[in-house]
């Protein structure tokens, strides 16, 4: 088991960059598998989650050529080319594998069998079974599909209208996927906003997404898709926990360059700036078809906010990271609307609760959130990672503005979506060191 150590106190300056984004990286390999033709993928998320969405597309038949650990060439089989696995699809512990790949494998001629780590058989799967079976798939799995492994048969998919209960990036990118394979045109409506990234890459291959607003329309394409020449962005995941550590720790100020800074994925940089965090963009640009600026903050007085509602979509992973920050705030901040978390890697809410209560953070949790008030002077001691790579890379950041030393058990799990995590602060001046 690792364990990162750090001193706190120390200020953090420089400019450094984040791996690439691994919503964007998921989706292109399993997109790129589907085109007509060769795909080329730079900057790729060379991660723990993103390699399983590698190993199950080679699982699928697809050939997949690592020219470097962050450059992938997909030679695409087609929108029918995919073929049947000899063996059961091991998802990881990767939600984004497993819920995507339900809606690629739902119309597929051919039975296959998806499953993951303890966390991923853990994770409720009815939210995509549920809409998919309504389309005509055949899926099995414990507790009629609740949970995972899911066996998925041959199926012939009908387009339907779907309203969705909660806005879910996996979801509707699921579905999408399946209206890809379903005879008619699948609308699915949103509640509120949710990430983008499946219609802007789908619509640049060429396939028929239509987007309305919130409401979303999916139908077969009547030609192949177009293979992608990609470069995929740096993470706004990975950069919230540099842009939270430079916010606490005093006389800090760094710049993170190449973000992507799509607007369904700002909702922590724009917390941040409301809680008085001073953020600037600069030289903001296009990238492979999404926005990236580089992203400068300085150390500031903070205050507390509430966030809910629509702005919690936008920022579900960076919540534990903002309940970091919201400990150093003058005042009180809500988080609410959030229940989301509870169905996480781990149940975000009472981890994150019980190990900033450790540090002695004045943190209550809610059913649907948690209530900070601050500002509380953090000590150093001995947390946990609960196996959630989030959560571990939040905790290190709390270590890093406390009193004392502090370890963090469990680190092993940071290179599941940033790679280079620990390296990456012991360059911008941070004090710690990794141990196995």
């Amino acid at each position: 088991m690792t364990q990162i150590h750090i001193h706190g106190g120390h200020r953090l300056t420089g400019r450094c960059h984040v791996p690439g984004d691994k919503s964007i990286s998921h989706r292109a390999v399993m997109f790129a598998s589907i085109a007509e033709g060769v795909s080329k993928i730079s900057n790729f998320l060379d991660g723990g989650d993103c390699r399983s969405t590698v190993a199950v597309m080679r699982g699928l038949g697809v050939q997949i050529d690592e020219v470097a650990p962050t450059e992938l060439v997909v030679h695409g089989r087609g929108l029918d080319g995919l073929q049947e696995p000899e063996d059961v699809l091991d998802c990881g512990n990767s939600g984004t594998t497993i819920r995507l790949l339900t809606g690629l494998l739902a119309g597929q001629p051919f039975s296959s069998f998806l499953n993951g780590t303890a966390q991923i058989r853990r994770r409720p799967m009815d939210r995509i079974v549920q809409p998919l079976r309504r389309m005509g798939a055949t899926i099995m799995g414990r507790q009629d599909g609740r949970y995972a492994p899911l066996g998925i048969a041959p199926g012939r998919l009908r387009a339907f209208e779907y309203d969705m209960p909660v806005a879910s990036a996996q979801v509707k990118s699921c579905l999408l996927l399946a209206g890809l394979y379903a005879q008619g045109l699948t609308v699915i409506r949103q509640p509120g906003p949710a990430r983008d990234h499946t219609e802007r890459m789908l619509q640049a291959m060429g396939a028929p997404i239509a987007v309305y607003g919130n409401t979303v329309h999916s139908e077969r394409p009547s030609s192949p898709l177009q293979p992608l020449e990609l470069t995929v962005p740096g993470d706004i995941s990975s950069a919230a926990f540099l842009l939270a550590a430079a916010s606490i720790v005093p006389d800090s100020r760094i710049t993170i360059t190449g973000v992507g800074v799509n607007p369904t994925r700002t909702g922590f940089v724009e917390a941040l700036q409301e809680m008085g965090v001073r953020i600037e963009f600069q030289n903001p640009r296009e990238q492979s078809g999404e926005p990236v600026a580089d992203l400068e903050v300085q150390y500031g007085e903070l205050r507390g906010a509430t966030f809910g509602g629509q702005q919690i979509v936008t920022m579900i992973d960076e919540l534990p990271t903002l309940a970091v920050v919201a400990t150093q705030a003058h005042g009180r901040t809500v988080v609410k609307d959030a229940g989301e978390l509870r169905v996480k890697e781990t149940d975000r809410i009472a981890t994150t609760v019980s190990e900033l209560r450790k540090m002695g953070a004045r943190i209550e949790p809610t059913p649907d959130g948690f209530i900070i008030d601050g500002p509380t002077r953090l000590m150093g001691g001995t947390v946990e990672s609960h196996g959630d790579h989030r959560l571990a890379m939040a905790m290190t950041v709390a270590a890093l503005a406390a009193q004392g030393p502090t370890t963090v058990y469990g680190a092993e799990v940071t290179a599941d979506s940033f790679p280079g995590f620990e390296a990456t602060l012991q360059a911008l001046g941070a004090a710690l060191e990794v141990k196995p």
